[in-house]
């Protein structure tokens, strides 16, 4: 049953990663290393079960193939989740172990943060391989990827607000923010310093708090977000929010934020298309944090990838463009720009290790 849906997807390896002594149950996937060795994040999350998180992981990593091929890189797509709740199973021993998973990959998995996953977590799996972004920058990483992920969601709003109504004036217009993690009160952040109105909602109400005190947001309950009369609606917590139920509420003839997988299906994205709704593809606006770790593996720059997340501006642009070339949905139109680039560039047989190399001028403890 697992090789035939891994026939489907088209994953090339998954990886089951268990230490009974260190509470470690995870799972790796690398999706695709024709660009390079695949990178993504790790992500710990209390699943119900062992098939949940699978098939989470699987989406994920297929999603990162995609995300870093529109992004322009030369990596490939990975994931890994670890089961377990964030707030209260984490260990040193955990992290190290799973660090040692990630190690006997050889350089194919490159690991970084995601959800449930902080920068000091990272530095015990770095502990015990090399194969790690994200770290603290006296590692010569760039530390905690979020300001990136928002700034470049920030450059998908513009081009997408250009794209619907000829202007990238943020400021005139209102946002529905949903989620106020570290991408999503950086982003809220980004507009309040350009005059925005903004509504927001977390389950943690601290953060909600946080966002009207110091960016003067109007707080609304998790399920009014739907309904608040703005121009963008920003789903910026976990995917799926776009859904059967929730689009009929929606006004906001935008979709636009730093969520992964935000529709729930295809056929939603079909009926956003037949409501006047405009969707900015997720993997291709919050591409943000994986272009600023790509570049830990070439020599980590602060300047340069400030730079890069400007292209993503350009990357929205081009998926719009490929949208009424072909008659397609944008987020169909995403997937088709990023399998142009793997068969294009795919041809030219990139080295698999692309990145290995370049860690080894890194100052590492830990052994």
């Amino acid at each position: 049953m697992i090789f035939e849906t891994l026939d489907t997807t088209g994953h090339e390896q998954v990886v089951f990663c268990h230490n009974k002594d260190a509470g470690l149950k995870a799972i790796i996937a690398i999706h695709s290393t024709v660009l390079g060795p695949a990178l993504g994040g790790t992500r710990m999350w209390p699943y119900q079960s062992e098939a949940e998180a699978l098939n989470d992981v699987l989406r994920l990593s297929r999603g990162m193939t995609y995300k870093n091929a529109v992004a322009g890189l030369n990596i490939g797509g990975g994931k890994a989740v670890i089961i377990g709740d964030p707030a209260k199973d984490k260990s040193e021993a955990l992290f190290r172990a799973f660090g040692q998973f990630v190690d006997s990959l050889g350089g194919r998995y490159i690991t970084a943060e995601d959800v449930g996953i902080d920068v000091n977590d990272m530095e015990y799996v770095y502990q015990e391989t090399e194969y790690v972004t994200g770290v603290h920058q006296v590692h010569g990483g760039s530390g905690d990827p979020s300001p990136f992920t928002a700034y470049g969601t920030l450059q998908g709003l513009m081009a997408t607000l250009n794209r619907k109504y000829g202007d990238e004036e943020v400021g005139k217009y209102k946002y529905a923010v949903q989620g106020l993690g570290h991408v999503g009160m950086e982003y809220v952040k980004l507009l309040k310093e350009r005059g925005a109105k903004i509504w927001v909602t977390d389950i943690n109400q601290a953060l909600v708090d946080k966002a009207v005190d110091e960016y003067g947001a109007e707080a609304v309950s998790l399920d009014e977000i739907y309904d608040v009369p703005a121009d963008v609606y920003s789903p910026c917590a976990l995917g799926g929010t776009v859904n059967e139920l929730t689009l009929p509420r929606l006004k906001a003839k935008v979709i636009c934020g730093a969520a992964n997988n935000q529709l729930s299906n295809n056929a939603i994205g079909k009926e956003l298309e037949e409501r006047g709704i405009l969707y900015a593809p997720d993997y291709a606006v919050n591409a943000g944090g994986v272009m600023n770790v790509a570049l830990e593996l070439e020599g980590y720059n602060r300047e340069r990838a400030m730079r890069m997340m400007r292209t993503i501006y350009h990357n929205l642009t081009r998926i719009y463009e490929i949208a009424d070339r072909d008659g397609i949905p944008t987020y169909a139109a995403a997937d088709r720009l990023g399998d142009e680039r793997i068969a294009a560039i795919g041809k030219l047989k990139l080295p698999q290790r692309v990145g290995e190399a370049r860690f080894k001028g890194r100052i590492r403890g830990g052994h």
